[in-house]
């Protein structure tokens, strides 16, 4: 019996880091691959050597995607190539000072690209794997989703949002056949941390993890079935009793009357 082959991921932020190493990692698992970036060399640098290696069919797609047009380039072939089966929505960038030393304009980039782009991308993806009864989104989102206080609090909120989208997708489509999944990565060794203004050095070497150990967890916690996957957490109890407490409080957050607290 042949085995059916997995199809084509989309990898955003691919020429790099994070994107590299999933690119590298899903085309070991047979994917074929369409890899987006700005940096054209990087990206048919990598294509060469991951075709050379897997013999997968390897794409690369230029794109700045906080360029509106090259944004709708990127969503047009999500809608309209039915070979696509996992999109990672892995492209963003990160804020690291605080509000008073940030640039505004720099902050209003960044939820372009966290928030607007994740969101068009998955929007653009998700008909065409409830049509074809199937498919897997994994969107990247960050520790500060569950912990702002950690770094900039406009980076944190643009990952909450990558949360609690995946979460609402994920209900959504629980009964479609698609897979969603958000990975939450703690301190991640790539060159994330210059570009957002604190060199990786800075940081102690005890909460930075390498980026090729980051997407191992992340993809034995896809393997797993997991929705959330926190590469480093100790223990799955934890996150579970975290969800549990959300999950309490959920039938009280609408109710028709004030709490008693607030009624004299």
């Amino acid at each position: 019996m042949t085995q059916s082959r997995p199809g084509t991921a989309l990898i955003t932020g691919a020429s790099s880091g994070i994107g590299a190493i999933y690119a590298e990692r899903l085309a070991r698992r047979g994917y074929d691959l369409i890899l987006v970036a700005r940096n054209r060399d990087r990206l048919e640098a990598l294509a060469t050597q991951l075709s050379e290696e897997t013999e997968r069919h390897i794409e690369v797609l230029v794109a700045d995607l906080s360029n509106k047009a090259d944004l709708a380039r990127v969503e047009e072939r999500l809608r309209t190539d039915a070979n696509i089966s996992l999109l990672l929505n892995n492209a963003g960038v990160g804020a690291t000072q605080p509000l008073l030393e940030s640039n505004v304009d720099k902050l209003e980039e960044l939820l372009t690209l966290n928030v607007n782009v994740l969101m068009r991308l998955a929007y653009a993806v998700v008909p065409g794997f409830v049509a074809r009864g199937g498919g897997t989104l994994i969107n990247i989102a960050s520790i500060v989703a569950i912990a702002p206080e950690v770094l900039n609090g406009v980076y944190g909120g643009s990952k909450a949002f990558v949360l609690a989208f995946s979460q609402s997708l994920r209900h959504e489509l629980a009964d479609k056949g698609v897979s969603v999944q958000v990975v939450l990565p703690g301190a991640t060794a790539t060159e994330f941390w210059s570009v957002a203004g604190t060199p990786l050095e800075h940081l102690p070497d005890s909460i930075v993890m390498s980026a090729s150990d980051m997407v191992d967890a992340a993809l034995s916690g896809l393997d797993q079935g997991e929705f959330v996957t926190i590469p480093a957490l100790p223990e799955i109890a934890d996150l579970n009793a975290y969800e549990a407490a959300r999950q309490k409080l959920m039938p009280n957050l609408s109710l028709s009357a004030p709490a008693a607290r607030y009624r004299k």
